[in-house]
Formats: structure tokens, C-alpha cells, sequence
């Protein structure tokens, strides 16, 4: 985990250079206001964490969760981030690289539901 600020944002700058397949696609429709006019920003700090995707206005963090978040240190890992992230005022929505690559609707109208 990076330890100062300037570690994260490089971290945050890198994982943005390379996005996973699944994080491409959801981004191709949260950006640029595409999903209901709503800002999302991608790779975001917040604190020493870095979240997927961020609406700060809603304060609505969406994770994409491959197959390394099935281990029992990788869940570890992220109840404390969440709980983290929690106490910072967001709510968070996981879903699986499955969800992405499927049907892309019952993402979109989780996220949709939880913007308001």
C-alpha cells in the first residue's frame, strides 16, 4: 500500500494507464457525464486507498472485482478499505468482471438506483 500522498496519485496515474478490460468497458459509459449526466472520475484517491470509480457528488464508489478478490487475504483487504471508505461518507457497489462482460443493465440500474 502506498504510504504518502504522492505515491498514491502515481499509483492512481498508472492504474489508470491500465485499466482492466472490465473497468474500460463500464468507464466507456460512465464518462463524460454519459450516464445520466452524472461525473464519475476513475482510479480516485481517498486517503490511501484508490477507489475504481467515484461519484463524489453522490458519494457512490464502484469497484470491479476480478478473480485475485477471491482470496481470503484479498478479502481481508477489502472489508478494511471499506470499511475506510465507509467511514469517509461512501457507499460502495462491487460488482464481478461476470457482471461487466454480461448483461450490462442490471449494472447500469444498480448504479442508477444508487446515485440518488
Amino acid at each position: 500500500m502506498p504510504r504518502n500522498n504522492s505515491n498514491v496519485l502515481e499509483k492512481a496515474r498508472s492504474l489508470r494507464r491500465d485499466m482492466t478490460k472490465a473497468e474500460a468497458k463500464l468507464w466507456h459509459v460512465l464518462r463524460n457525464r454519459r450516464l445520466g449526466g452524472t461525473k464519475f472520475t476513475r482510479q480516485d484517491p481517498i486517503g490511501h486507498y484508490i477507489a475504481d470509480f467515484v461519484c463524489r457528488s453522490s458519494k457512490l464508489i464502484i469497484e470491479i472485482d476480478g478473480a485475485t478478490h477471491e482470496s481470503p487475504e484479498q478479502l481481508e483487504h477489502d472489508a478494511s478499505r471499506s470499511n475506510y471508505l465507509k467511514g469517509q461518507g461512501y457507499r460502495i457497489l462491487r460488482f464481478r468482471n461476470e457482471e461487466i462482460f454480461g448483461d450490462l443493465g442490471p449494472v447500469l440500474n444498480s448504479i442508477t438506483k444508487n446515485l440518488s
